[in-house]
C-alpha cells in the first residue's frame, strides 16, 4: 500500500498546510508549474520520495530535475502526468497519443487550477486534476489530493482544502 500526496500549479508558493498533508504519505507528485526550484527542494527536505513533472512556467532550474512527460507504475497501477493534459473526453492531442501508447491506469495532470476527479470509461483510466495548491491564478480555493494505491486499487481519494488564495 502506497499513500500519495498530489498537487500541482504551487507558482512558487508552499506553506506549511501543504506540507502537514504530506506527513503520512510515502511519495509526494506534483503535476507542473512549480515555479522555483525552492519547492522541489521542500519537498525534498521531506525525505518522500517526489515525482513531477515541468510545467510552463517552470524555469530551466526544474526542467533539469523534472521530466516534461512522467510515467512510472507504482504497484500494479501505470501513472501518465503531464502539466497540461485536458480531461476525459477532451484530452489534447499529445495526451491521446501518450494515453494510447502508455494505457494508463492514471492519468494526472495540472495546469487548469481546476479540481477534477473523473474515470474515463472507454480509457478504463481514472484522471485526476488537482487544482491548485498556490495562491497565483483565478482560483479562489487552494487544493491537493491524496490517495492510496494498494496494488491494482487507487483508493481512499480524499480533496483538502488548502485555504482561500
Amino acid at each position: 500500500m502506497t499513500k500519495i500526496a498530489l498537487l500541482s500549479d504551487t507558482h512558487h508558493y508552499m506553506d506549511a498546510a501543504i506540507l502537514q498533508h504530506t506527513a503520512n504519505c510515502h511519495e509526494i507528485w506534483h503535476a507542473g508549474d512549480f515555479g522555483t526550484a525552492a519547492v522541489a527542494d521542500q519537498l525534498a527536505a521531506t525525505g518522500k520520495v517526489v515525482r513531477g513533472v515541468y510545467g510552463n512556467i517552470d524555469g530551466n532550474d526544474i526542467r533539469q530535475q523534472f521530466p516534461e512527460i512522467g510515467f512510472w507504475q507504482i504497484e500494479e497501477v501505470r501513472v501518465l502526468m503531464l502539466h497540461i493534459g485536458g480531461y476525459p473526453p477532451k484530452y489534447n492531442a499529445q495526451s491521446k497519443k501518450l494515453i494510447a501508447q502508455y494505457q494508463p491506469h492514471l492519468f494526472i495532470s495540472g495546469h487548469s487550477h481546476i479540481l477534477k476527479v473523473m474515470y474515463d470509461e472507454a480509457k478504463e483510466c481514472l484522471h485526476i486534476n488537482p487544482g491548485a495548491a498556490g495562491k497565483q491564478g483565478w482560483h479562489t480555493v487552494r487544493t491537493m489530493v491524496r490517495f492510496v494505491i494498494d496494488g491494482t486499487q487507487i483508493q481512499q481519494l480524499e480533496i483538502i482544502e488548502l485555504g482561500g488564495r
